[in-house]
Formats: structure tokens, sequence, C-alpha cells
């Protein structure tokens, strides 16, 4: 199962510990170190914990596994968190770590697979034995995350990933970090603070490091896999014979891949500010003005106005919308005569809003933002019981067949230390809705906030896009920004470039709308709507993703092949046998790859 490619990310994960469809999957003995371990000495721990070092209150040995796997097992003598034996590392300055590897609770067995920033790292924790004050127990039926950590050179400690442990399953963690100093480190694994005492089984430890440029030549290379395809193009004449030496041009009249940012109801009074978003983006977000407290402040009064509006600017002008949102899980975003409802007053609002909103957009959106933040909030489920979200979800997907359904959620992707939002932590709420009674067959998809921070860990970002991706579903980053500062332009173009090279991603909303008093993170333009530094980002990127072969020549059986970036073109074949040039809509996608698929086009 090990791959020698310095970016499994995008070319290989271990797909028996990443079905999420029955996750976290169980495996009887976890898979090999990656990179025979890369920097990490003694990864399976063959030669016993030799290279290996114990923290002050824990007691660890080697033990082995009914099949002979050898692995580490660390016991904490009641000092808490609990921790595994770590090892020093040597890091280097301007290098990202990946970090994978796999955990596993009391006699079976799940994975941890972490990812660092310019290293790859693959660690197996072998099993999580909890204990109760002095009594010793197996297995109960607890979760625990355990997190990944690094200290660096300069004494900071980064969390380089984290996951779910399930009892009874290996699990894999992924993720990654960046060093920005040169010297010694250690990397290290902990159970994030419970009241019991929890053993820690490790194994497969791998960390591999890669320069910048080696991180950035692979994501070039997955961009070109993901987002073009290799055409065949075929022109014959009215005749039916071959159009030799014909020349063919091709113009994209709109890309596939939807790109955009959040819009506000300023748009509709400011014609600068619409020429301005109107000629970049294919997709928008209301920012506000489809949420509950936007159409109906005071019960029972409710006004569309606002939306309605906003909706036919944008339909004008050919671009898409997200429902942002049917409702938010947290309480302070309630209104005021929300909050005091009893649980039969509220579930009866909560219809009313429901079949208010998702009718009235049904079909006009492309997708919905059902319960927003529910892994980290839970006023509905509060109020209305465990099953409130997968139930509003199944409603929702009942009203509106046509949209994709969005579990939308902050710090998934962006921060690797907010155990509340792990990758496995989000695949089980979306498993819980999936699982519900009659939720089968509804279309989910992942939406990650993205809302990063400075500087952004890239390589905890593709390992969280990598383990969500084993989930099958489309995959969108919905709010992205990046907190201001003066690498903040090029932080963002890292983001951007990263979520769009990932083969999972199928969409990027930005979340830099612009108000008069100002933008909530990140703002493009001035004012006047000339662009900042992070909004000429954003136009260099839109130009980049949409560079291709302009025009091409048939060769004497009237074929070319040429490599397109995904979308809709117009192509024009002209020929000196032909009266006037040909014209001919072509979509490009990923069936254009598909073997014996041609493009004919007959003049």
């Amino acid at each position: 199962m090990a791959s020698d490619d310095p970016f499994l990310g995008y070319l290989l994960v271990p797909l028996f510990c990443l079905n999420f469809a029955l996750f976290p999957q169980c495996v009887s003995d976890p898979n090999g170190p990656l990179y025979n371990g890369g920097i990490i000495k003694n990864s399976e721990f063959n030669d016993s914990l030799k290279d290996w070092l114990v923290p002050p209150g824990v007691e660890a040995n080697v033990s082995s596994s009914q099949s002979g796997n050898k692995f580490a097992a660390s016991h904490s003598n009641g000092t808490k968190p609990s921790r595994s034996v770590f090892q020093k590392i040597q890091l280097r300055s301007n290098n990202h770590y990946a970090l994978s590897g796999t955990t596993i609770t009391h006699k079976d067995y799940s994975i941890l697979n972490g990812y660092i920033h310019a290293v790859v790292v693959t660690f197996f924790v072998v099993r999580v034995d909890v204990h109760v004050c002095a009594a010793w127990l197996q297995v109960p039926n607890k979760e625990v995350v355990v997190k990944a950590t690094v200290k660096t050179p300069n004494g900071e400690f980064l969390v380089a990933g984290a996951v779910l442990v399930t009892p009874g399953c290996w699990t894999m963690l992924k993720g990654g970090m960046t060093s920005e100093s040169s010297g010694p480190g250690e990397l290290s694994f902990e159970v994030e603070y419970v009241d019991d005492v929890v053993d820690i089984m490790l194994d497969s430890v791998s960390l591999q490091p890669f320069t910048f440029e080696e991180w950035s030549a692979q994501r070039n290379l997955s961009t070109e896999k993901a987002r073009k395809s290799t055409v065949k193009v075929v022109t014959k004449g009215a005749d039916g014979k071959p159009l030799a030496n014909a020349t063919v041009n091709m113009a994209l009249s709109k890309p596939s891949f939807p790109f955009g940012n959040a819009m506000t109801k300023e748009i509709l009074d400011i014609p600068a500010y619409e020429q301005w978003f109107t000629s970049r983006f294919t997709v928008a977000t209301f920012e506000n003005e489809m949420k509950w407290y936007s159409t109906e402040w005071s019960p029972a009064h409710e006004d569309y106005a606002v939306p309605d509006a906003m909706l036919a600017l944008a339909a004008r002008h050919g671009i898409t919308v997200r429902g942002h949102n049917v409702f938010w899980d947290d309480a302070k975003s309630q209104m005021e005569w929300v909050k005091p409802m009893d649980p039969g007053r509220l579930a009866a609002a909560v219809q009313r809003r429901l079949r208010s909103v998702v009718t009235r957009y049904a079909g006009k959106v492309i997708a919905w933002d059902v319960v927003n933040e529910n892994l980290h909030y839970d006023f509905f489920e509060t109020k209305l019981g465990p099953d409130a979200s997968p139930r509003i979800y199944q409603q929702v997907g009942r009203l509106d067949k046509t949209a994709v359904l969005f579990m939308n959620e902050f710090n998934v992707l962006e921060q690797p230390g907010d155990t509340d939002a792990v990758p496995t932590k989000y695949a089980a709420k979306m498993a819980q809705i999936r699982a519900f009674a009659g939720n089968a067959g509804l279309r989910l998809a992942v939406g990650l906030e993205s809302h990063f921070s400075a500087p952004p860990n890239i390589p905890y970002m593709r390992a969280a896009l990598d383990t969500l991706g084993q989930l099958g579903v489309p995959i969108w980053l919905t709010e992205v920004d990046v907190a201001s500062g003066p690498m903040q332009a090029a932080y963002l173009e890292e983001v951007l470039r990263e979520g769009y090279a990932h083969p999972s991603v199928q969409g990027i909303v930005m979340w830099a709308a612009w108000h008069a008093s100002g933008c909530y993170v990140m703002c493009l333009t001035d004012d006047n709507f000339r662009n900042l530094p992070v909004g000429d980002v954003v136009d260099k990127l839109i130009a980049e993703w949409r560079t291709h072969t302009k025009a091409v020549t048939t060769d004497a059986d009237g074929v070319v092949q040429v490599d397109l970036v995904h979308g809709e073109y117009n192509f024009t074949v002209i020929h000196p046998s032909l009266k006037e040039p040909a014209v001919h809509p072509v979509t490009v996608d990923t069936s254009s790859l598909a073997p014996g698929k041609t493009i004919d086009i007959k003049a």
C-alpha cells in the first residue's frame, strides 16, 4: 500500500482505512511506514524503543499483536494529558512536513494519519485503553481525540493533526505543518484532555520533508490532471471527408469550475459594484440576506424583497447562487423571539421557516447550507433533540430535490488544533445525518468555510482534503478568507491554489463581500472598486485558470489533439472548402478523457 511518491495526498490514500461509509473501518494490523519512516528512526519499533524517548510520568514498552506486528505501548501514570513516546527530529526551515499514521483502541485496531507542512509523516497509534482513576478497564464505549504535536526549534508547539479514535478500530490521522526555522524538534502524540487516563500505542511512524518547490511542482501536476483534459477533435466537411489543415479556434465561454465570492445587498444600488462582481465570478453566496434573522426579524413578518432582488441580479448575469443558510446552529445567531421558545413552539417555527425559504428558492439555488456549523454548535439539538439536524436535512431534501445539501463548518480545514472539528468528527457527523431513516439518498456535500489565520497551514489543508475526499461527495471551500497582514495576498494565493489543485474540490467561494463600513476580514477592493493586492491575486488566478490554447491546425486526417481547461467552448472551424466558418458549442470535462472519446465537428 505504501507509495514512494512524495505527495501521496493527491495520488494514494489507503482506502481500506478511509472508507467513511463505515467510518472508521477496522483492520487487523497497521500499514507499513511510508518512505521507510523518512527521517524517523526505528519507525516500526523492531529495535525495541531505540531512538525513542519516554516522557516523565509515562511507562512504555514494545508489544506485539497476534500477527507479530510490533508497536510501542505508552501508559500515563495518572498524568494528563496522556502522552506517547516521542522522538527528537531535525527540522529544516522552509520545508513542508506531511504526517500520516494509525491509532487503535484496546484489542482491535484503528488508523491515525498525519500530514505536516513540507514533510510526510506516517505513524500508527496501536491502541487506546482507557483507565478510570486507578481501576484498569478494557475499552469503554468512549471516543477520544489523539493529536500529533511538533515542537519546533524555537520552542513553539504546533498541532500537526488530530483524529477521533473510536474504540475497536485503527484510525488514520493525516496532518501537516511548516517549519519556519532549522534545528532540533520533537514529534509526539497525546490525547486531548479527558477525565480518564488513556494508553496510546504507536507504530509505523514516518516523517518525510519536501521543499516548497517540490510541493508546488506536485500541486501544479495535480491541477493539470484535475482541471484539464486532452481532447481529440475530428473535423469533416459536409461530404464527410476530413478537413485537412483546417484551423480550429477555441473560445472559452464559461469555465466549469465554480469560483465566486460572497455578495451583499449593496450590489443592488451600486453599478460599479455590480460590474466588478459580475465580470469575475460564476457563483455567489449571499452573506446574510437569506438567513433567518434577515427574512423574519419579527415573528410571522417575512420579507424576502432583498434576497429576491439579489437572486434576480445574479440570474441576469448567469451567476449561480448557494442558499445560505436554512438554519444556523449557533445560539447567538437566533433572534430574541426564538431563543426562549419551548420545544413545541420552536419546532413549529422551524417548520414555518423551512417550508418558507426552501420552497421559495427551490430550483433557483444550486445548494443549501442546511444547519450551519452544527459541529461547533447545537442550539437546535439542545432544544429539539439529537436528531434535529438529520430531520432538517431530510425535509430540505424533500422540498428541493435539485439542490446539493451542504454541511458547512469552520476550522475543519484551517485549524488542526480545533478538536471539535477534526475531519474524522466531521465525517462522523455526516454519517449520522446519512444514517437517519430516509436519508440514504440525500445529495450531501462537504462545505469547508476556510477562514485561515496567517500563515495558513497548507500541508494540513491538503491532508484534511485527502481525508474528507474519501467520503465520495462534493467538497467546496465555501467562505475563504485569510487574516490581514503584510503576507495576506501571498497566503490567499497559496490557499486558493491548494484548493483548486485538489481533485475532490468542486468549487470555491471567498468570504470577501464589500461593505461601505468595511469587510468581514478580507477586502478585495477599495471603496471605488479598484483592486487591492488580494484582488489582484484573484484576478491573476481567474485569468490563469481560464488560459487555454486558442487555435490549432488539423492534420491530413482532419484530426488534432489539444489540452483544454474544463468548460464550455465555441469551436470555430475555418477551411478553404467552407463558405463561412463553422461554429460549434463544445463542453470539455472529465468525460473527454474516456477511451475513444472524440469531438466530432461536421462543417
